[in-house]
């Protein structure tokens, strides 16, 4: 992966058709999609379970973009190999969710995946600032993880923060919850390049009618770019 801060759409296929993995990724990305982002949850860290590394490596030959998978798990250390040979390009880990935030980051680079790290709506942005060497990406929650169609929470003083702490660091800042027309501009303009969308993206559309994706995005892309 090669690194820039332009605009980049992540669809969340948690809001995908579940049968049809395969053929939603290939839809959502000829629509226009820059990465894909794989929610993982484990009914222990956030109310809700969703995908192992199995079903990581399942979809892993449909993607041909970036491979984007948020952790939502704890603990995360034992299961880093395994979505790494899974074949992610991007693990991401919560500040909150276990007690050596440093050696996950580590694990996570050593396991040949760039290292993001994500911040629920409670977290400061200052719990980011001694680990900002350690990361490729700063993951800020607009929503307490768990289900997808929450609303958006306001969390642009946050990123401002972020953005500062980064500076001329090549570190992405990514956008989770409640990504829409709407919002979308509020969060570029604050600092951020990455957005995940779910409902936003996969509203309208199917594999069998997969346009209403193309125009979702360019929706959002749009009013981010104002």
């Amino acid at each position: 992966m090669s690194f820039d801060r332009s605009l980049k759409i992540a669809p969340s296929i948690l809001s995908a058709d579940f049968a049809n993995f395969g053929e939603e990724i290939r839809a959502v990305e000829a629509e226009g999609a820059d990465w894909i982002h794989v929610d993982v949850m484990d009914g222990h860290f956030v109310p809700n379970i969703t995908f192992g590394p199995a079903t990581c490596a399942a979809i892993r030959p449909h993607i041909k973009t970036v491979m984007d998978v948020h952790l939502m798990i704890a603990p995360v250390d034992p299961y880093i190999d395994a979505f790494a040979q899974a074949g992610a390009d991007i693990l991401t880990a919560h500040v909150e969710a276990g007690p050596h935030i440093h050696r996950t980051l580590q694990a996570i680079r050593a396991a040949g995946c760039k290292a993001g790290l994500a911040l629920n709506p409670g977290t400061p942005a200052e719990a980011a600032a001694p680990l900002l060497d350690l990361v490729d990406l700063v993951c800020v929650m607009t929503v307490n993880p768990g289900f997808g169609g929450q609303k958006f929470l306001d969390m642009t003083a946050k990123i401002t923060a972020l953005r500062e702490m980064i500076g001329d660091r090549e570190i992405h800042i990514e956008i989770d919850g409640g990504v829409d027309p709407a919002t979308a501009p509020l969060v570029r303009a604050a600092g951020a390049d990455v957005l995940v969308a779910g409902s936003a993206v996969f509203r309208g559309g199917s594999v069998s009618d997969p346009a209403p994706y193309g125009e979702n995005i360019r929706a959002i892309r749009a009013a981010a770019e104002g």
